[in-house]
């Protein structure tokens, strides 16, 4: 296919119910499929909440029994990958013929992950991404991510694959997507500040790709009354101010920035463009020196505990003995 249109979703969230969520999802994939959408890429964090502002009452040696409630209500509205969630959200996909990228909170055990969801336009859970490197206060509250969930999903449109918020300022993780082939790199995120379009712009030009990057429109009304924001604030007052775009592989802006606005922001991509922004860089390819860098990338799952049967295993030399 010579072009697809593609949209990145800008909106808010409905804080701690994935349900509901997942139920404002489905009515803007059916407003992107009505103009001819075929991949939507969603915020970082949407199913089903950022927790902006939160500190989950800690300091430094000290924890607040009302900071473990935020905690508690954060991890009960996470999600199970896969779980009956995803599979909604795969029938979304179904319904509307679409490739869907959604940024979730999936939790495993007692860990939250910050996690970036592929859907296949057959319902399908086709890849998912775990951020590697929580920035700053998000380490208190999700897990990092490793290597073997470095995911891409293979489109008739090209590879696609993402990134999140500021894994995309980690040169080597750049570079790892694009060995990977990504003609279409996603970035949810909840970086709002003017300076995130000119990072997008390099990445763009960097690895001779479309980005698509989507950020969330919150206001203080988007969450519980009980939300504790650290200071008292009106509803209508902005909490993120979204930025979402859509870059060209020569880091012209195709749409976007939108700011204090939910919106769809739409853009019609030429794939030929991939190959002409080409010519001159690759950066994993005729523009680099590998006889000089290297990066390798272990993409092996890192699991705290591994049980081996060594019962099992001593039963069978044992019975191997018995055999001599």
């Amino acid at each position: 296919m010579d072009h697809v249109k593609v949209a990145v979703i800008q909106a808010s969230a409905v804080a701690f119910d994935p349900d509901a969520t997942i139920d404002k999802i489905d009515t803007l994939v059916a407003e992107a499929a009505a103009n001819g959408v075929k991949l939507a890429v969603f915020p970082e964090a949407f199913v089903s909440a950022y927790p902006k502002w939160l500190d989950f009452g800690c300091r430094v040696g000290m924890r607040r029994p009302e900071g473990r409630e935020d905690f508690r209500r954060y991890w009960e509205s996470s999600i199970d990958v896969p779980g009956p969630h995803t599979r909604r959200i795969g029938d979304i996909a179904k319904k509307h013929d679409m490739y869907i990228v959604v940024g979730v909170m999936e939790r495993e055990s007692r860990t939250l992950y910050c996690t970036v969801l592929y859907f296949s336009p057959t319902g399908e859970l086709v890849g998912k991404h775990r951020k590697l490197m929580p920035t700053a206060s998000e380490r208190l509250i999700w897990g990092f991510g490793d290597g073997s969930t470095l995911a891409t999903m293979d489109t008739p449109y090209g590879r696609v694959g993402g990134v999140i918020c500021w894994e995309n300022y980690m040169p080597l993780l750049r570079t790892a997507m694009y060995a990977k082939g990504v003609s279409i790199y996603c970035t949810p995120t909840a970086d709002d500040r003017p300076t995130w379009l000119p990072s997008m712009q390099h990445i763009a030009l960097e690895g001779r790709c479309f980005v698509l990057s989507s950020c969330q429109v919150m206001r203080r009304k988007d969450f519980p009354e009980q939300y504790d924001t650290g200071t008292q604030v009106e509803p209508d007052t902005v909490m993120m101010r979204g930025g979402s775009c859509i870059i060209g592989p020569l880091g012209e802006v195709l749409a976007g920035p939108v700011w204090d606005e939910e919106a769809i922001v739409y853009a019609d991509l030429d794939l030929g463009d991939i190959a002409r922004a080409s010519l001159d860089f690759d950066a994993v390819g005729h523009y680099s020196r590998p006889d000089i860098f290297k990066l390798l990338v272990n993409q092996t799952p890192h699991t705290p505990v591994v049980f081996e049967n060594r019962a099992a295993d001593f039963q069978e030399h044992c019975s191997e003995e018995d055999d001599q």
